[in-house]
């Protein structure tokens, strides 16, 4: 299989995080019209404040939707056998998202090789706003 990075499936090997900027009022509007998520907490001060917050957050899929992106920059999205995520904390509005991916184990899954990868994505302060895993045929 052919990767966009060099991406060395052994166990402990990281995946090459792809770079995300800060998450703007823009990309969260161009975002809910892609996803078809439009809940106004996502781009509505009035209603991010009416709901005891200081300002709107990032849509949960928007984290995942990177990580995705940190899988299919290593393999193909055919190669993709399993992804979950499971969401911790929000991604405020201006926050820098760090998406990283671990190899926890190689297996042999009826005759193919499979990597197990653990999945996180932070933000420059430490935070864990997304964890999960995946699983990835490798050659």
């Amino acid at each position: 299989m052919t990767s966009i990075h060099t991406f060395e499936p052994e166990v402990g090997a990281t995946l090459p995080p792809p770079a995300i900027d800060p998450i703007s009022r823009t990309t969260l509007a161009l975002f809910a019209g892609a996803s078809g998520d439009h809940n106004p907490i996502h781009v509505d001060l009035d209603v991010a404040r009416g709901a005891g917050l200081d300002d709107v957050f990032a849509h949960g899929m928007l984290s995942m939707a990177y990580l995705g992106r940190l899988l299919t920059d290593a393999v193909p999205q055919d190669a993709i056998r399993s992804y979950r995520v499971r969401f911790a904390a929000i991604t405020p509005v201006h926050g820098r998202p760090t998406c990283t991916g671990t190899v926890t184990a190689i297996d042999d899954v009826d005759g193919e090789r499979r990597a197990t990868v653990e999945l996180a994505v932070a933000l420059d302060d430490g935070t864990v706003t997304l964890l999960g895993d995946a699983v990835l045929a490798i050659d």
